[in-house]
């Protein structure tokens, strides 16, 4: 054999995957069709969260811009084949495609590993709107290479994407109409959470529309916007953004042949310890499905080689101990079960409203809430309050704050340790110490109450 182990793809699992390898002295090849860095580096998390702060920040359009390009380099300058190498990593820039379960091919050349993880991670979904072919449209994939600003802007999508992008150009001085065929902005949040974020991007200037499809698509009549057609009527923009998911990467590489199996939108079905139906091969990232996020595939890049290789970090993945943030002003923070999931596990809730934090008063800022949700153990049932099952944070700093709940899950600590813990005063994080009370006893006119399926 060539390598200890293989990986194909050099975005946030592969990364990690490289790299965990090289923790524990293993032999590591990396395959990359593109710059290292993927999605996030380039056309995700970076870029998004510069144009953000830019927005945030009252820079025009072109300052942002540049904001965003200086972030973006000096982000990859992190992560180029030559820093990798530098570590111990063979990089090969091209293109793999697999041979058999322990062989895989790049440029006509054969090389060979017993353990090969495959991260390749996703693109945006386009999806089959009639006369879409016709325009140009604009994706994450190629919104941060505008050079000037549009007047105004269609966002198809009201997820975290559609949502973020919307409020970033409305402070830059956009006239922008989000699209969500939901009844609710972030339909995969709490109902609560999207109302939130409507009512303030509505507040900042966007047109919401929730409840909408595109019927059709089709070039205004000087051919320089596009016109969108829904059941409420035709609208036109200069530009139109697509944010309604992603596709996987995971075909034009042999895999079916081999025997790897696939859900119905292409993801390769990996188990929780990230193998796949053959043996030998792995995945990790956005290309399995399980959860779309750049920590997440960096934490499933580190378990499947420990696992692969029988040695480092190793174990299963657990989605419900991964947070995510939305980074809306405010942020959208979950982990774990929402409260309608967790009504058929005997959850309790414990919930408190930003307005009434004194952190609140001091900040002038009144959006948002804290739910915490906390469920009986198997043996001990409630007993020190029993265990988080999830929570949803919707503050200022909820992606900084979501992570002490991710902490009490992990830790599988008993629920009650979040409300014995001293917070310091005046924080926004004192809410959570609050909102723990309750299960306990009234706090401040507040105390828990049964989850239930909203």
């Amino acid at each position: 054999m060539d390598h200890d182990l293989i990986i194909i793809g050099g975005g946030a699992g592969g990364l990690s995957a490289a790299r965990a390898a090289r923790w524990v002295g293993a032999d590591v090849l990396l395959v990359n069709d593109g710059p290292l860095g993927g999605d996030c580096t380039f056309t995700g998390c970076v870029p998004s969260k510069a144009l953000l702060a830019s927005s945030r920040d009252g820079l025009d359009f072109t300052s942002a811009m540049e904001r965003v390009r200086t972030a973006i380099g000096r982000i990859a300058e992190t992560e180029t084949a030559d820093v990798l190498r530098a570590e111990g990593v063979e990089v090969i820039e091209g293109r793999a495609s697999m041979l058999t379960h322990d062989t895989i091919i790049v440029d006509s050349k054969r090389i060979a590993s017993p353990r090969v993880i495959i991260a390749t991670g996703g693109r945006a979904f386009v999806p089959p709107i009639p006369g879409i072919d016709t325009v140009d449209i604009l994706t994450n994939e190629s919104v941060f290479d505008l050079t000037e600003k549009p007047q105004s802007l269609g966002i198809v999508g009201g997820g975290a994407i559609g949502c973020e992008m919307a409020q970033a150009f409305s402070r830059l001085g956009v006239h922008v109409t989000l699209f969500e065929l939901a009844d609710d902005l972030l339909p995969r949040e709490e109902p609560e959470a999207g109302a939130v974020i409507e009512s303030v991007l509505a507040a900042g200037g966007v047109t919401v529309r929730t409840g909408q499809s595109l019927e059709k698509v089709a070039a205004t009549d000087d051919g320089l916007g596009v016109k969108v057609t829904t059941a409420s009527g035709e609208s036109s923009f200069e530009k139109l953004l697509l944010a309604v998911g992603r596709v996987p990467n995971s075909s034009g590489m042999g895999l079916e042949d081999l025997g790897v199996k696939f859900d119905q939108r292409g993801h390769i079905q990996a188990d929780d310890r990230l193998a796949t139906a053959v043996r030998g091969i792995y995945a990790v990232g956005d290309v399995t499905g399980k959860l779309p996020f750049t920590h997440a595939a960096d934490e499933m890049g580190r378990l499947a080689t420990g696992n692969a290789l029988k040695k480092g970090p190793r174990g299963r993945f657990r989605t419900s101990w991964i947070p995510w943030a939305t980074f809306t002003d405010p942020e959208v923070a979950r982990i774990g079960m929402t409260e309608a999931e967790a009504a058929d596990h005997g959850g309790l809730v414990g919930e408190i409203p930003i307005s009434e934090l004194d952190r609140s008063v001091t900040d002038g800022y009144t959006d948002g809430f804290i739910k915490l949700i906390f469920g009986p153990r198997k043996v001990l049932r409630r007993t020190g309050g029993g265990q988080v099952l999830g929570a949803t944070i919707v503050a200022p700093r909820a992606g900084e704050m979501i992570h002490e709940i991710a902490i009490a899950m992990r830790t599988k600590a008993f629920a009650g340790r979040l409300a014995q813990t001293v917070h310091a005063y005046p924080t926004w994080s004192y809410g959570i110490q609050k909102a723990a009370g309750q299960f306990f006893g009234e706090v401040e006119g507040r105390s828990a109450r049964p989850a239930r399926k909203i």
